[in-house]
C-alpha cells in the first residue's frame, strides 16, 4: 500500500518535474554554457565585460530599482495587509483588496505601460489637469521613461504582491498570544515590540525578497517604456541580442543573464530560509 502511494505520488509530480526541467533546468544550463563559450571555444571575455563601468553602472540602476521598489512595497502592502488581517474574515474588505491585489500583482507588460503614459505621460490626463491648473507642469519632462518613472510603475505591482504574499503571516498570529500579553498587563506597544514584530519580520523581509527578484527580473513593462537606451539589466540583454555586438562580446547576453541568475538565485535561497522559519510557527 505504501509503495503504491509513493508511486501515484511520483506520477502526479511527474508533469511539474517536466515542466521544471524545460523551462529552468535546461534554459540556465544553456546561458551558463553559453556565457562562457563562443563559437565552440571557451572564453570569459563575456563574464569580463561585466566589469566594465557602463556594465556596472546598469547593474547598479537595476540593483537600486528592484531595491527601492521592494522597500516601497514591502512598507506600503505591509500597512494594507495588516488593515486587511483586523477585517472581518469574510467581510467585503477583505475580499474586496485580497481579490484587487491578485488582479493587479499580475497587472504588468505594454498594458500597464500604457495605463501610466495615458494617466501621467507627457499627454497624460493627469498630467494635462496639473498643467492647466498651474499646479506642475510634466508635459515637457521625459521622467516617466527615465529609472524614475520605471520605480513609480513597479511600485504599482509590487504593492498588491506584498498583500498577497505577507497576509498569510499576519493571519497566523493566534488571537490568544494578545490575550495573553494583555492578561499580562503588557500594552499594545509591548506587545508587537516583543511578540508581534519578532514573529512577523522574518516573514516581512521574505516577502521583501521576493518583491526584490520580481523587479529585478521583470522585463515587459520596462521594455514597453523605454524604447532608447537599456537603463537596466533586462533591456541590456535586448540590446545584446538583437544589435551588433563588438567581436569577443558575441555572448554578452548570455553574460548577463547568467550574471542575473546568479543574483536571483541567492535572493531566493535567502527567502526560502525565512519563509522556513516563520512556516514553524505558522502550522
Amino acid at each position: 500500500m505504501a509503495g503504491s502511494r509513493r508511486i501515484g505520488a511520483s506520477v502526479g509530480l511527474a508533469p511539474f518535474l517536466v515542466y521544471v526541467t524545460l523551462f529552468l533546468f535546461i534554459p540556465t544550463i544553456v546561458v551558463a554554457i553559453g556565457a562562457v563559450t563562443v563559437d565552440g571555444r571557451f572564453t570569459l571575455e563575456g563574464i569580463t565585460a561585466l566589469k566594465e563601468p557602463t556594465m556596472l553602472e546598469i547593474t547598479y540602476r537595476t540593483l537600486l530599482l528592484a531595491a527601492s521598489t521592494a522597500v516601497i512595497g514591502a512598507m506600503v502592502g505591509g500597512l494594507v495587509a495588516y488593515v486587511v488581517s483586523t477585517a472581518k474574515p469574510n467581510g467585503i474588505l477583505r475580499k474586496s483588496v485580497a481579490s484587487l491585489s491578485g488582479v493587479l500583482a499580475q497587472f504588468g507588460g505594454v498594458t500597464l505601460a500604457f495605463a501610466f503614459i495615458a494617466t501621467v505621460g507627457r499627454e497624460g490626463v493627469v498630467s494635462l489637469w496639473l498643467k492647466n491648473h498651474d499646479i506642475v507642469d510634466f508635459t515637457t519632462s521625459g521622467w516617466l521613461f527615465t529609472l524614475k518613472g520605471l520605480v513609480l510603475v513597479y511600485t504599482y505591482f509590487q504593492v498588491p504582491l506584498m498583500v498577497i504574499v505577507f497576509l498569510p503571516a499576519l493571519d497566523g498570529i493566534r488571537p490568544q498570544w494578545r490575550e495573553a500579553a494583555d492578561n499580562l498587563g503588557a500594552t499594545t506597544a509591548q506587545y508587537w515590540r516583543h511578540v508581534g514584530l519578532p514573529l512577523v519580520f522574518p516573514a516581512f523581509l521574505g516577502s521583501m525578497l521576493l518583491l526584490f527578484a520580481n523587479a529585478f527580473a521583470a522585463y515587459a513593462t520596462a521594455a514597453a517604456l523605454v524604447s532608447q537606451g537599456s537603463p537596466i539589466l533586462p533591456l541590456q540583454i535586448r540590446k545584446a541580442l538583437q544589435s551588433e555586438v563588438v567581436l569577443g562580446y558575441q555572448n554578452l547576453g548570455y553574460s548577463i543573464a547568467l550574471e542575473m541568475v546568479v543574483i536571483v538565485s541567492v535572493v531566493m535561497y535567502a527567502y526560502s530560509r525565512l519563509e522556513r522559519r516563520t512556516s514553524g510557527w505558522l502550522r
